[in-house]
Parts: C-alpha cells; sequence; structure tokens
C-alpha cells in the first residue's frame, strides 16, 4: 500500500484539472456533491454509484457483547450502520491492479 488518503481538496483539485472550473467553484462542486451524498444516507436511502458501490443504511438490533479486557457481558444497544459494497467492476479493476503490481514486484531469476 502506498498509504496515500484522498482528501476533499485532492479531488477538488482533480476536477480543477480535468473539468477546468476554477478552485472554488471546483471546491464547492465537491462538498456540494459529498453533502447530497450525506444527507440521502442520513435520510436512510441507498446511494448507488454505478460503476463504483453502494452505500446502504443497515438497522443492527440489540444484542449481548462482551468486554475483551474483564469479560463482563455487557448490552450493545440497536443502532444504525452505513454499509458499503463495492461495484464488481471497482472489485475487478482493484483484481487487476493488485496482479499487475504482484507481476511486476515478482523478482526475476537470472539466467545461469
Amino acid at each position: 500500500m502506498t498509504g496515500k488518503t484522498v482528501t476533499r481538496a485532492d479531488l477538488a483539485e482533480s476536477v480543477f484539472r480535468k473539468v477546468g472550473l476554477s478552485r472554488t467553484e471546483s471546491a464547492e462542486l465537491v462538498e456540494t456533491v459529498i453533502d447530497e451524498i450525506c444527507n440521502a444516507i442520513v435520510r436512510g436511502e441507498t446511494v448507488k454509484l454505478s460503476s463504483f458501490a453502494t452505500f446502504q443504511v443497515r438497522d443492527k438490533n440489540e444484542r449481548i457483547g462482551r468486554n475483551p479486557k474483564t469479560g463482563e457481558e455487557v448490552p450493545i444497544s440497536p443502532r444504525r450502520v452505513m454499509t458499503f459494497k463495492a461495484s464488481n467492476v471497482l472489485k475487478t479493476r482493484i483484481l487487476k491492479s493488485h496482479v499487475a503490481r504482484k507481476i511486476k514486484l515478482k523478482p526475476v531469476n537470472p539466467a545461469p
């Protein structure tokens, strides 16, 4: 892994370079898209970004958990969680990238 994190600023810079909007307009566009996705998720709607992923809110029931340090049983309250499911297109791209990187890093045995 490269350890690089893609930030909102990185996304805005990419929009600026590829679309040609000003930096300010690019940043506003990125913020608007992220806000719209967040608002839809908060409302409990499913957000599907074709060829990328699906974000969905799921209800989890109350259950009994265990404190790993003390072993004490503790009730975990019901809650809503967001799930992320990568599309098959994204999964394929990740797999191809992994295979290509693996081939690239494979040591070559010199001929005797």
